[in-house]
């Protein structure tokens, strides 16, 4: 296993930064490129990705999303737990369904410490890939996690959406107001109000765990969302959407970039989902994890969303994204570390 260079330096822009960053070439030679006919990095510099800014937003961008939250906040989610009678490194498993908008009944996990109290609690998200089950490696003790598959995906699978990534990421995409991400923040925004319908002590008390399509959607949700205290976004994905569409890849994007060709008019829809857009509105701190290479969720809109967030913020540097290299395993360990401290006031 290579060695991981680690450093932590604060650099005067920005108010909080940690640095994993390991030289280029030992990425590359410890990447198997075989899969690939372009280059996942992009030809993208770390100085040049730390610049990459997000575009202009729309002039009702903020009122947009305001006016989805609102609504939002008016739907009880109405939770219902199942217990499985599983207990996994001493969190207790149960299944968990809730109401969202449009009627859509969204299935999940939650799971609770085995002994002790429940002092905070987090919402994790899933990637476009789904969920098969609850994590139980996560590092914060004393916390409940809810585990939401949005609209769509996983335990939330059914009609009229597809759970295949390249046509759910296009139901809609015609309809600025309709378009399916749209609902999957606001699976998002519901399953904060099912945590706190469970556990109202947890006010003022819960974090949000977003990776890849979940970091995008949560970056969207945080746009108004002001019952989570802190967030962390790793691989985050919709952002930067003039780079996305441009930027060749092996992810959700390659379709939307197909489907485009033929229907420009869902570039307007998508100014409406951009989440480095949605950073500038974030309030609270956020932790990203962004990759240096990664073949589906382009590096460039993903410190695009870094980039934009103007509160308190962290960045830790993966070598790599949706991609297997030979440190992985240490920065995935060095990465819940820092995590566990970021949270550990929460």
């Amino acid at each position: 296993m290579a060695k991981l260079a680690l450093q932590n330096n604060c650099l005067p822009e920005y108010s909080l930064v940690n640095f994993v960053y390991p030289k280029r070439d030992r990425v590359f030679n410890t990447i198997d490129h075989s899969n690939y006919d372009f280059d996942p990095s992009y030809g993208y510099s770390l100085t040049q990705l730390l610049e990459v800014e997000s575009t202009d937003a729309p002039v009702d961008f903020f009122s947009f999303w305001q006016n989805k939250y609102q609504n939002a906040l008016n739907i009880p989610a109405k939770p219902v737990l199942t217990d499985t009678g599983l207990t996994l490194h001493r969190q207790r498993i149960f299944e968990v369904t809730y109401q969202s908008t449009d009627s859509i009944k969204i299935g999940g996990w939650l799971t609770l410490p085995e002994s002790g109290r429940v002092e905070r609690g987090f919402i994790v998200g899933h990637g476009y890939g789904g969920r098969d089950f609850a994590d139980t490696h996560l590092p914060f003790e004393n916390s409940a996690y809810l585990f939401l598959c949005c609209r769509g995906i996983s335990k939330s699978a059914g009609k009229p959406f597809s759970s295949n990534p390249a046509f759910h990421v296009l139901h809609d995409i015609d309809k600025k107001d309709d378009y399916i991400l749209a609902g999957c923040v606001e699976d998002t925004w519901l399953a904060v109000s099912c945590l706190l319908r469970l556990f109202p002590e947890l006010s003022g008390h819960i974090g949000y765990l977003g990776i890849s399509f979940s970091g995008g959607i949560g970056a969207l949700a945080l746009t108004c969302e002001s019952r989570i205290q802190k967030a962390h976004f790793n691989v985050p994905s919709f952002g930067q959407n003039e780079l996305r569409m441009q930027l060749k890849t092996t992810g959700s994007a390659n379709a939307v970039q197909q489907y485009a060709k033929n229907h420009p008019q869902v570039l307007t829809t998508l100014s409406y989902y951009d989440a480095a857009i949605a950073a500038q509105y974030i309030k609270i701190p956020v932790h990203v994890a962004a990759a240096l290479y990664d073949p589906v969720v382009a590096p460039p809109g993903q410190f695009a969303i870094y980039n934009s967030l103007i509160n308190e913020k962290s960045l830790f540097i993966l070598e790599a994204g949706h991609a297997q290299y030979s440190a992985q395993k240490v920065q995935e360990k060095t990465l819940l570390n820092q995590l566990n401290q970021f949270f550990h006031d929460l």
